[in-house]
């Protein structure tokens, strides 16, 4: 499966307007805040500081899935747990003081590492670099958008921050300055930063570790049992470095030995003679630091196999950061309250049978009562990773089209039927699903698959298709489109009638990732080009004001009332009027700019995001 999918009506007639007044002025403090304070940096890279006061926008729901907690600090008497949802911030008893939600409060990106220096530093994945003082948020923002996926974030003693990057080393930012520590770091991708401006220890994703240290950088390789490094621990001039299979420990810069050999260290603690080591599925390792076995400790009571995020010694008692919860000494002392949902990547979402079905990358699917109260969930060999979600409200069925099959349920919302090569499908992986008068259109990268009372007959490109590998399909009457990795065909009935590519066409971009039909043309997303329309006579045309490319999810497009909406791969949500013929992009109440999912109905518009999901009123973005 393509892993970079990407991948109520109102009451009273009034409210609509009053919520549209809402967005709109929400979106202009939004403005208001980028055009803030504009800082060009004397050294090697421009930034901007940019004030985080954000309005929160009227009507968006947040369905509740697991946080996804990254991190925890203890800052000013509280306790500061990142999350991919946000930032959680606790008393000392664990109870919750506030919550600031990515793309409401805070922009739409995820949180990750902690670090506390004059203020709090909170690292992003996409959106550079948060600054917490308690009560307000600034946002230090590099102007090379390959600089803001900040992997950690190190506050030293002297005022500087250390940022380690997903492409680009490690930065240091003083407040008027940014700039990379080193230029033999530049292109590294940064996991753990770890010691002092003096002894400084950086783990990175396939070249070791390096040690800087009196201005010198030592790379550190051939003395770990991975290349890979998952975590550092630095003290007192002993330094342990966590890798897929142990962690080595270093004196003085010096290999010494290794301990917790052949685990999956992903987290590390130290506390006295002893070095918790935090693992992916053997919970916590217990290492006393003296010539002893390992011992093995649960992270929690409940679930001792929970996979560790993050591990902290705060005052003499160990936390334990998972995905789901904060334990402190074995005890669960931080919960994320009312979870709905499954998981928070999201890859397909349907509205049938007066239910929300949401599909995800890799955990199969929820199936939401009307009341969004309860999820029955479905995840085994087959209902795994799911590409596409169909309603057939003719027959009462819904399709979810998956890597290793296509499952058909009932109207009761139970699995019934899987198909794939098995029963003459052309491959097992359905890509997508369309239904017609008389049966269904599997897309597959083989080629199509045509299903009714008669069996099961494929199309590929010997009997014409302009390429094997279908991502979408979509039918109206007897006419089928297929889009494809080599452009798009027309089908009437099960013949292809024409073929459109970048050599015979006005057709952009050959990879067609989404296609729905507006009116009387079809509307095709695709992988670069953005967004482009097919004529009723065969012509296509592209829109002035989408100048720039930019990729459309898969099967990420929907058509509600005078809106078209496409989900992009990093640029969130894109709007067009037909009114207006004009098309808009926004990022508001979205938790992330990876827009992978879109439905619509009930006076809503469901958006989802490899973040999470959220809910918002139709027309509440014109």
């Amino acid at each position: 499966m393509i892993r970079f999918r990407w991948r109520v009506v109102f009451a009273v007639a009034v409210t609509a307007p009053l919520l549209t007044v809402g967005f709109v002025v929400w979106r202009a403090s939004h403005a208001q805040q980028e055009a803030a304070v504009e800082v060009h940096a004397q050294g090697d890279l421009p930034f901007r500081v940019v004030p985080v006061d954000r309005a929160i926008p009227a009507g968006v729901d947040v369905l509740p899935a697991s946080p996804g907690f990254q991190d925890l600090a203890v800052y000013k008497d509280t306790i500061a747990v990142s999350a991919r949802a946000g930032l959680f911030v606790y008393n000392r008893e664990g109870g919750l003081v506030h919550t600031y939600r990515a793309g409401l409060e805070l922009p739409a990106a995820e949180l990750g590492g902690l670090s506390v220096g004059a203020e709090l530093f909170i690292a992003t994945h996409g959106e550079g670099l948060l600054e917490f003082n308690g009560s307000r948020f600034r946002q230090i923002l590099p102007g090379d958008s390959l600089l803001r996926n900040i992997t950690c974030v190190l506050a030293l003693r002297t005022g500087r921050v250390l940022l380690g990057t997903e492409r680009s080393g490690v930065l240091v930012f003083d407040g008027r300055h940014l700039a990379p520590l080193a230029a033999g770091l530049k292109s590294e991708h940064i996991t753990a930063l770890a010691g002092t401006e003096g002894d400084l220890f950086i783990g990175t994703l396939a070249a070791g570790a390096f040690h800087y240290r009196g201005g010198e950088m030592e790379q550190i390789l051939s003395a770990l049992p991975d290349p890979q490094v998952l975590s550092l621990s630095v003290a007192e001039g002993i330094a342990y470095v966590g890798t897929p299979l142990g962690v080595v420990e270093f004196v003085d810069g010096k290999r010494a030995r290794t301990l917790a050999d052949g685990f999956f260290a992903r987290a590390i603690a130290r506390e006295g003679d002893v070095l918790h080591v935090g693992t992916e599925d053997e919970g916590v390792v217990d290492v006393p630091l003296q010539l002893r076995p390992n011992k093995r400790i649960p992270a929690g009571a409940e679930d001792p196999a929970v996979p560790v995020v993050r591990m902290a010694n705060v005052a003499g008692n160990l936390y334990t950061v998972t995905e789901s919860a904060v334990y402190r000494d074995g005890q669960a002392v931080v919960s994320p309250g009312r979870v709905l949902l499954a998981d928070r990547n999201i890859a397909s979402l349907a509205l049938s049978g007066g239910r929300l079905w949401v599909g995800y990358f890799d955990r199969g699917v929820d199936v939401v009562d009307a009341n969004q109260e309860r999820a029955t969930h479905f995840e085994n060999d087959t209902l795994f990773c799911v590409n596409r979600i169909m309603p057939d409200a003719a027959h009462s069925r819904t399709a979810v089209a998956t890597a290793n099959g296509l499952v058909l349920f009932d109207a009761g919302a139970q699995p019934r039927q899987v198909l794939g090569r098995k029963d003459g499908l052309l491959s097992d992986h359905i890509t997508d699903v369309a239904f017609r008068k008389d049966g269904m259109v599997v897309a597959t990268p083989a080629g199509l698959s045509f299903v009714d009372r008669s069996g099961v007959r494929s199309l590929y490109v010997f009997q014409g298709l302009v390429n094997n590998h279908v991502y979408t399909v979509a039918t109206r009457g007897a006419e089928t489109v297929a889009g494809t990795l080599g452009g798009l065909s027309v089908l009437e009935d099960d013949a292809v009638r024409a073929n459109y590519t970048t050599a015979n066409s006005h057709l952009r971009h050959n990879w067609i990732t989404a296609v729905v039909r507006v009116g009387e043309e079809w509307f095709a997303g695709t992988y670069g080009a953005g967004v482009l329309r097919l004529d009723a006579s065969g012509e296509w045309h592209s829109f002035s004001d989408l100048n720039s490319g930019f990729v459309v999810n898969p099967n990420a497009m929907v058509v509600s009332g005078g809106q078209v909406y496409a989900g992009s791969l990093d640029r969130g949500l894109f709007i067009f009027d037909r009114a207006s013929a004009r098309w808009t992009n926004s990022t508001m109440g979205l938790p992330s700019k990876n827009v992978t999912a879109l439905e619509a109905g009930d006076g809503y518009l469901y958006i989802g995001t490899d973040n999470g999901l959220v809910r918002m009123p139709q027309g509440a973005l014109q």
